[in-house]
């Protein structure tokens, strides 16, 4: 069914994380996305495992591979590039560059995540392109933004997470930072990407004017840095980490199980005879515990009668006593609770996707629920390498079987499998 974009161009020009996730959610709206890869190497992520074939033997890095094609099964790429339509595509050669910019002519949005000299290198600038479409959005994202002393610098996850300031807020007291598990410096910044490409394209449909929109992946780690960054300007004080008894409470934070790991929220203060009556422990009436500043003084004490209670309960159990109880009580799941969870099912949030390569697999539903009436979201698989040219050179620019061909002998492109 077509989605709420059904009839937005979108060139995604887009490699690994950031640029992808944003444009996953444009495809997902239904928007028309025609993803541009190299035509031997693919995007760089379809090297990252794990893959669905089991195989470890595949190497990380195109840079290593000579001859072979990329594998299709990385679970990265099958998760970032859904719905999306592969073009097998030498932007380096004059005829390819020229494929590209009659495309630009006709497209709404443009997204690309190139260091910030790559479209310049390409001969695709945002001049050049806006000389042929006045009215493209074009959305570049990178570590550090195009302009700035830092611009050019090379970063991953780790670094953008460490240098955003996200990393020096995450961790245990008195020991070293950490990173989150998930690349989400990349992923939010993906998301923020999609949220201005919207706001500009609503302006170029109302004015007929594009823009450029740059964004920076540790700008976005900066922007997230809850209050941490306020209460270093007003009081020079920088936030210590709290680790897993967040905020500096007691019988607050993640807690080990029977079966893993629950997070304990007990408050407000009025709500703690709760706890002492779901984990049966009469200590925990002590007056000295009913204040939030008394549970954080005796806080070793307080977890000490709180323990046997959760390593004798599984985290099912313990979640839903406290949440009957009017507490926000949780549990850590794992990936196998998050396929089995009873509010997810009655929700029909998981969808099964079949992929020639990869097989049957589920993946997580919209990141949004529309109304009954509104067909919002469209679930399709990833492309293969090069799937899609014939049909997107057709559709997009009316090329012939005839033309097509000719590019693929001057291997400026590649016909992958239906492509």
């Amino acid at each position: 069914m077509p989605g709420l974009l059904e009839g937005v161009k979108v060139l995604d020009l887009t490699h690994y994380i950031a640029g992808p996730y944003c444009t996953k959610l444009l495809s997902g709206l239904g928007a028309d996305v025609v993803k541009v890869e190299h035509p031997t190497r693919g995007d760089g992520i379809r090297w990252l495992g794990p893959f669905a074939s089991g195989n470890s033997e595949i190497p990380s890095s195109p840079s290593f591979v000579k001859t072979k094609m990329p594998p299709e099964d990385g679970a990265w790429f099958l998760y970032l590039n859904t719905a999306k339509q592969s073009l097998a595509l030498d932007l380096q050669s004059p005829e390819g560059k020229r494929v590209l910019l009659d495309m630009a002519a006709k497209a709404d949005i443009l997204v690309e995540n190139f260091a910030p000299s790559g479209m310049d290198n390409l001969g695709l600038s945002y001049p050049e392109i806006r000389e042929i479409n006045p009215a493209l959005v074009m959305t570049s994202i990178s570590n550090f933004g195009q302009t700035g002393p830092y611009r050019d610098w090379k970063a991953s996850e780790l670094n953008l997470y460490a240098l955003g300031g996200l990393m020096n807020i995450t961790g245990e007291p008195e020991q070293e930072p950490l990173k989150e598990g998930m690349p989400l410096a990349q992923l939010g910044a993906g998301q923020n990407a999609f949220a201005a490409t919207m706001a500009a394209l609503m302006y170029a449909e109302e004015t007929g004017e594009g823009q450029q929109i740059d964004l920076s992946i540790a700008e976005y780690a900066t922007n997230i840095l809850e209050n941490a960054l306020m209460q270093y300007s007003y009081s020079g004080q920088e936030y210590n980490r709290v680790g897993n008894r967040g905020y500096g409470r007691a019988a607050w934070g993640i807690y080990p199980c029977q079966d893993g790991h629950v997070g304990i929220i007990a408050g407000p203060d009025h709500r703690w005879p709760e706890v002492a009556r779901i984990m049966n422990r009469e200590e925990l009436s002590d007056p000295r515990f009913v204040s939030r500043s008394g549970r954080l003084e005796n806080a070793d004490e307080v977890d000490a009668y709180m323990l046997p209670f959760l390593i004798e309960n599984n985290k099912l159990d313990i979640f839903k006593s406290g949440q009957e109880s009017g507490l926000g009580f949780s549990f850590v799941a794992t990936m196998k609770d998050i396929l089995e969870m009873e509010q997810l099912l009655d929700r029909d949030y998981f969808v099964e996707l079949n992929h020639p390569v990869a097989g049957n697999l589920t993946y997580p539903g919209a990141p949004i629920m529309p109304e009954e009436s509104v067909d919002a979201w469209v679930f399709k698989r990833a492309p293969m390498l090069g799937e899609h040219t014939k049909s997107v050179l057709d559709s997009w620019l009316g090329y012939s079987d005839k033309q097509v061909s000719e590019l693929v002998e001057q291997c400026v492109l590649i016909q992958g499998q239906g492509g």
